[in-house]
């Protein structure tokens, strides 16, 4: 099969990323081997073709993998008795499945049997540990693939693996509730998702963006406001969650936040958290980080994603281009989410 390897880490701007030809996966015990129409391309991509996570090289990336089951490996044992999906539907060949970052967690630990599983001190994850979606084929444990409504093409419900996905968890994690008030800092693949679930919620947000062509996107999606960080918006949010890696928008994001406000930081890597006066953080305002997410996250977004429904802007980049789509993510070129179209499944729409 053809794939996108990493066998080296460098800055995107040397293609660090080579096409080559390597042996179909073949799936083990409890897993299956899913034929690749798409996979969407994130910053979490990025920072593994830079090395700024270490990956288990050679690697292939990308962990927001659309497919269809051609292969199914022998049966094994679920990975966690609270897991979701596996145990909802039967995943089997000519079945159309999602790959999210969480490839697969021990399903013993404190942290999985509590339902944590994305704290799981020996998870694995797609693109990073394992195998990803830049390629035509790739294999994962069955029960850790996830349903995907037939309301989504194989782009458009690419970005809902990990930019959804991980949005949804962040919204959780803020504790947002119909009717409140969100900002949002920076807005990329996920922001312009989660906006989406905001407003179906009835909520208003505030967008901060450096990106003009950002900016008036968020407005099109529904936006209240849109500024940028530093700028007074017209009220308090009661929420907030910052999306770029940068943490200077730690203590703006405290300053527009009100009494008991909680503040959710997605970011899997993080520039610096930067020294702030103790007033930004008074009035019991709380700072959480996001870390990965659960397979009932998955099926949980999933459900909502399909009630609104989300609607995905995608640009499409050939497999081959992997290296220009993480290149323009970077330079914040990418409108939406970047997404990598493969191959045509069989009887897919997308």
């Amino acid at each position: 099969m053809k794939a996108m390897v990493l066998r080296k880490p460098d800055p995107i701007e040397e293609g660090p990323l080579r096409l080559e030809a390597v042996p179909d996966p073949v799936p083990g015990v409890g897993e299956v081997r899913v034929r690749v129409a798409a996979c969407g391309v994130c910053h979490t991509d990025l920072h593994t073709v830079e090395g700024d996570l270490p990956a288990a090289l050679p690697i292939v990336p990308g962990h927001q993998v659309v497919g269809v089951v051609d292969e199914v490996g022998p049966a094994g044992t679920p990975a966690s008795p609270r897991g979701e999906p596996g145990d909802r539907y039967a995943v089997r060949p000519g079945v159309r499945v999602g790959i999210p970052w969480l490839f697969r967690a021990c399903g013993r630990c404190a942290y999985c049997l509590s339902g944590d599983e994305n704290l799981c001190e020996r998870a694995e994850f797609t693109g990073l540990h394992r195998n990803g979606g830049y390629a035509e084929y790739v294999v994962a444990p069955a029960e850790f693939v996830v349903p995907l409504p037939d309301t989504f093409g194989d782009l458009e419900a690419a970005p809902l693996l990990c930019a959804g996905i991980i949005g949804y968890r962040s919204l959780k994690v803020c504790g947002l509730r119909p009717g409140e008030r969100l900002a949002i800092f920076g807005f990329g693949s996920s922001a312009h998702i989660v906006i989406q679930v905001a407003r179906h919620w009835g909520c208003d947000v505030l967008v901060f963006s450096r990106s003009e062509r950002h900016r008036l996107m968020a407005e099109r999606l529904g936006a209240s406001w849109t500024g940028i960080a530093g700028e007074d918006p017209p009220f308090a949010a009661d929420r907030a969650i910052t999306f770029a890696p940068v943490g200077y928008l730690i203590p703006e994001a405290l300053r527009i936040l009100r009494r008991g406000g909680t503040l959710a930081v997605n970011a899997v890597r993080l520039d610096g958290v930067p020294a702030f006066t103790y007033e930004r953080l008074y009035w019991e305002k709380t700072i959480r980080s996001v870390a990965n997410a659960t397979r009932r996250d998955a099926v949980e977004f999933m459900e909502v994603a399909a009630d609104i429904p989300v609607k995905t802007e995608v640009r499409q980049y050939r497999l081959e281009d992997a290296n220009l789509a993480l290149l323009e993510l970077k330079r914040g070129a990418v409108e939406g989410a970047a997404v990598l179209g493969v191959a045509a499944a069989p009887g897919i729409a997308g």
